[in-house]
């Protein structure tokens, strides 16, 4: 690993965080106690269309990742019920990286969230572990199991809900949404309508530090379908990305191919791949996660590129 390019992208990260971390401190007084007062126009309309689905599910769990559209899930859900009456159930198993379990507990903490964290298992499932195009069936079932077993008698929950959006609903790579279904868990975001684009604007307008995240899946989604999943690939997937925000990319996907790492990145940061130091450190930092080969494709972050492809053609497995 290239030590000193690290050690630079590393103090410039702090600084950058530490700003975050004081601007959100700033602006916590008026966040979600000011919900009420900071919309207007659409986003208004958007977040009082998913309070009228929240009225009457009190006290309500969310299932929370973290992202903007469980994050704007809970927030419209503060701002409806109250934060006495709304808990974010955070599933943490191996296929959760350390950042993202991390970085979820700060923006619920920005909300004033409590977070209840759910220890997950669906590493032992062997239709999770052989890793078919419904593996997220697997993950979702399980999470909404706990949730059913463990926690909605524990904390009096009268309804659980997750942040399906109405993109998401229209897309058949989403075998999760089944899960949902069967446990009956709420689905307001998808219920009336409203699209990633929607949602990220209503975040924006909230003032949410995750309003223009990049979607971050599982990091089982790295693994190729037919291909098990397990612990050593997701730590091998984990390290390797933790290198790429280090070196500073905004985003990034490292997909598991055997010894062969498939660097996906925004396409307008591709030729930075390229440039010496940032080349020599990637490669460097990449293979010291556990693969042999770095490759960097060309086409960029494709999302979906591991299931798309196997239902275009009608794949089952």
């Amino acid at each position: 690993m290239d030590r000193p390019v690290l050690s630079r992208v590393r103090a410039a990260t702090r600084a950058a965080r530490a700003v975050r971390t004081v601007t959100g401190a700033e602006e916590k007084e008026n966040d979600v106690a000011g919900m009420t007062t900071v919309l207007g126009g659409e986003p208004l309309a958007l977040a009082d269309a998913v309070g009228e689905e929240l009225r009457g599910a009190a006290p309500l769990g969310v299932a929370y990742s973290g992202g903007v559209d469980s994050a704007l899930l809970l927030a419209l859900a503060v701002r409806t019920l109250g934060a006495g009456n709304v808990v974010a159930l955070l599933g943490v198993s191996p296929s959760l990286a350390r950042s993202e379990r991390a970085r979820a507990h700060e923006t619920a903490a920005f909300i004033g969230a409590r977070v209840v964290e759910i220890e997950t298992h669906e590493g032992e499932n062997p239709d999770y572990v052989r890793n078919g195009v419904d593996r997220c069936f697997f993950c979702k079932d399980e999470l909404f199991t706990r949730i059913s077993d463990e926690v909605v008698a524990a904390h009096g929950l009268a309804a659980v809900a997750y942040g399906e959006n109405a993109d998401d609903a229209r897309r058949p790579d989403r075998p999760g949404s089944r899960a949902a279904t069967n446990h009956r868990v709420l689905r307001p975001l998808s219920v009336v309508g409203m699209t990633k684009a929607q949602v990220r604007l209503v975040a924006r307008a909230l003032g949410l530090p995750v309003a223009d995240k990049p979607a971050a899946p599982c990091l089982a989604s790295r693994i190729p379908h037919g291909e098990e999943v397990t612990p050593e690939k997701l730590r091998q997937v984990e390290r390797a990305e933790e290198v790429l925000r280090e070196l500073g990319f905004s985003d990034g996907r490292v997909r598991h191919h055997g010894d062969i790492a498939r660097i996906e990145l925004p396409t307008a940061e591709i030729a930075r791949a390229g440039e010496e130091e940032i080349r020599t450190a990637l490669d460097a930092g990449v293979r010291a996660a556990g693969f042999r080969y770095v490759v960097v494709d060309l086409r960029g972050i494709q999302s979906g590129a591991f299931t798309l492809p196997l239902l275009a053609v009608g794949h089952r497995g």
